[in-house]
């Protein structure tokens, strides 16, 4: 837990490698911060997914980003991660296990942020298979009751970039209003941390009297309050740390995992917030690392 006279630091991880979306989620969640938080982003190294839209994807970038997040984590100390993919990714209990500080995704963060301002929940959601996800999800979650409805854009999660700006938020807006018109919502949350710039659009469509919600201001707000309270991840029980396990069966720790696959982070500081997991070159570049890395961990 931070100090009552440092900053408390918070971690975006995005477990895909897509480094545009980190630092959207940087930029829109830095205006909403207090003087005493900062906020730090980290984009899952190559050669794992560009985008997360299947069960591959999760499995694929949970591996690559669990095995950069704790060393990285080791290093920076950082009060709190927030997983910057709507969904209940597998990193979330990956770090959760082996992790002290708290952990939320950015779906959990919005689910408890819209239940607070609405009784029925509607998300606006990319792709039809990732409609299906989240409505396992929200069983997962506890929150099935309040699920007014899940209504899919039809588009690919890298479609919030590369079509045009327009075309994304006329989709977004027709789906968020039959969310409410004919599904009943009235909070809205948005399924993909690629339309956390399109917040406020969504908001004009829909009217003052139906709340949207995005996860990623939800989720940064959620984890200030957490390690305000003194919060830490609770030992236990489910997220106890598997280490023993692993060191019982003669595989050694994590770190003797790490160290194995040759797997190197670069630390250095490349933009405001942002430290780099993939190729850099000033740190002699290590993309065949995570090349192996990935093949061990599948």
């Amino acid at each position: 837990m931070a100090d009552s006279k440092s900053k408390i630091r918070i971690l975006i991880a995005n477990p895909n490698a897509t480094s545009s979306m980190t630092d959207n989620c940087l930029k829109l969640v830095t205006p909403t911060l207090p003087p005493d938080v900062s906020v730090h982003g980290f984009t899952s190294p190559h050669p794992g997914p560009t985008a997360i839209e299947g069960a591959v994807d999760n499995v694929l970038s949970s591996a690559a980003a669990f095995r950069a997040l704790l060393p990285l984590q080791e290093n920076e100390h950082y009060d709190a991660i927030l997983v910057a993919c709507y969904s209940s990714h597998a990193l979330i209990p990956m770090l959760r296990e082996e992790l002290d500080v708290p952990i939320i995704g950015i779906m959990e963060a919005s689910l408890f942020y819209a239940r607070t301002l609405g009784a029925r929940i509607g998300v606006v959601s990319t792709s039809s298979r990732s409609a299906i996800a989240h409505r396992d999800s929200f069983a997962g979650y506890g929150f099935s009751s309040c699920l007014a409805g899940l209504r899919s854009c039809d588009l690919g999660v890298l479609d919030l970039e590369r079509l045009p700006r327009q075309q994304v938020l006329d989709r977004m807006k027709i789906v968020a209003k039959e969310l409410v018109e004919l599904d009943g919502a009235d909070v809205l949350t948005l399924g993909c941390a690629g339309m956390t710039d399109m917040q406020a659009a969504v908001q004009e469509a829909v009217g003052g009297e139906v709340q949207v919600v995005d996860g990623v201001v939800a989720g940064g707000q959620h984890l200030i309050g957490v390690v305000r309270m003194g919060g830490e991840t609770a030992k236990r029980g489910l997220w106890r740390s598997s280490r023993a396990g692993r060191e019982a069966r003669g595989q050694g720790g994590l770190d003797t995992f790490v160290r194995t696959t040759g797997l190197r982070v670069c630390l250095c500081k490349h933009r405001e917030g942002e430290v780099r997991t993939s190729q850099c070159a000033a740190s002699g570049g290590f993309q065949g690392n995570f090349e192996r890395l990935l093949i061990a961990a599948i």
